[in-house]
């Protein structure tokens, strides 16, 4: 029998998707956001475990799997955008540069603080970590008129700053962002520097001091939230 084309079955996903998922909890997910965002009601959990039957059927043909991915990415509705990073999570040792950059192109196809973080936090920072010196294209991500892939420069350091990486590169991206007004952008600007904070508090701290005269206070509180609290006073002072 012949192979559905990718656009074919991610539309077989998408009614499977519409007809098992929640309209109740559909309704929720919308308090989270404060943009509109489309949802089927699916449960994080319940997702993933889709996504692993799905992988299995899929693993053997990579590029087919991820034409399949980036059709359901193309969507609007929030499960369908996370459900084609997972699927693609789950091959990602297999990936180098084109794949990444097809990962970044995706970027200005996101609807939502939830798949713009799921992209970076799942395909592109651990891409990142795999190959370093693709973080120079970071820099460039903080300059564009995009918000999510402003997001994106703090989100996708993440993984590195944990490690003790990308020191520099973070470093300058918080200078890029510092006076973005877009509170999207602030926070996952303070989720970078609380994170960096939390696992290498002697290069983050002195960032976040020097920082402190200038930094919008949701950056500020996000930031110290895991330092102690002596640390912590003395960033917040007024």
């Amino acid at each position: 029998m012949n192979k559905k084309s990718p656009a074919r079955l991610a539309s077989t996903i998408r009614v499977h998707l519409r007809t098992h998922g929640s309209a109740e909890h559909a309704a929720g997910v919308q308090w989270f956001f404060k943009e509109e965002v489309l949802s089927h009601g699916w449960y994080t959990d319940d997702l993933r475990r889709y996504a692993r039957d799905l992988h299995k059927t899929l693993a053997r043909d990579t590029p087919y799997l991820l034409d399949v991915a980036e059709s359901l990415f193309d969507s609007r509705v929030l499960e369908e955008k996370i459900l084609a990073v997972v699927l693609a999570q789950r091959s990602l040792t297999q990936f180098g540069v084109a794949e990444f950059d097809r990962f970044e192109r995706w970027l200005d196809r996101v609807e939502s603080w939830a798949d713009n973080d799921a992209l970076a936090m799942y395909l592109l920072g651990p891409l990142l970590l795999a190959n370093p010196g693709r973080v120079r294209r970071i820099t460039t991500w903080a300059k564009s008129r995009n918000r999510w892939r402003r997001r994106a420069a703090a989100v996708a350091l993440i993984h590195g700053v944990r490690k003790g990486l990308f020191e520099t590169e973070a470093s300058a991206v918080t200078d890029q962002l510092l006076k973005d007004r877009d509170d999207m952008v602030q926070k996952g600007l303070g989720w970078l520097l609380r994170e960096w904070c939390k696992y290498q508090p002697a290069t983050a701290v002195p960032v976040v001091l020097r920082i402190r005269p200038d930094a919008p206070r949701l950056v500020l509180r996000t930031a110290c939230e895991t330092l102690p609290p002596a640390q912590r006073k003395r960033i917040l002072a007024l």
